[in-house]
């Protein structure tokens, strides 16, 4: 397997991927309109050809702090628990790095994404724009200082908006 940059010619293999794993379109949809809005790194898998994973980093703010999301991802169900969320996740936060982004936020299941070093980030004053599980919500600064002063709620791109 390898993970690589989003190429133009994946666009329908990612939708593919998102729309299996959700078992619905809105995540594919909402990559789609993403890729050409706000996106600032989409990296797929690709295994023996076929393109596996795909997982998406787009801007945000917190208060007009530059921030960065990290959503949608996906892995196809008969390759789920295989590790490929986890190669992806780790290879899109080398290259928020990479590109000196501070802070990154997710919605995710909170048994999964802490293993990355993300936190819960209400008690560090970063909100979410909607309802959700306070321990769903998470935050992970990409510099030791990147939260010091930084609190709010976090604004998405519209293209979230009713996702």
């Amino acid at each position: 397997m390898i993970v690589r940059a989003e190429q133009p010619s994946d666009a329908a293999a990612i939708r593919a991927v998102h729309d299996a794993a959700f078992n619905q379109p809105h995540e594919g949809r909402l990559v789609d309109v993403l890729r050409v809005t706000s996106s600032l790194v989409s990296l797929v898998a690709e295994a023996q050809g076929e393109i596996v994973g795909h997982v998406m980093f787009s801007r945000v703010t917190i208060s007009g702090t530059m921030a960065v999301a990290l959503a949608p991802m996906a892995v196809a169900p008969s390759r789920q628990r295989r590790g490929i969320g986890t190669t992806l996740v780790k290879a899109g936060l080398d290259e928020l790095r990479r590109r000196e982004e501070k802070i990154v936020v997710v919605l995710g299941h909170p048994q999964y994404y802490p293993r990355f070093g993300f936190v819960p980030a209400k008690p560090h004053g970063i909100l979410p724009p909607f309802e959700c599980a306070e321990n769903a919500w998470m935050v992970m600064p990409l510099a030791e200082w990147a939260l010091n002063g930084v609190t709010g709620t976090v604004r998405y791109p519209p293209a979230f908006d009713g996702v």
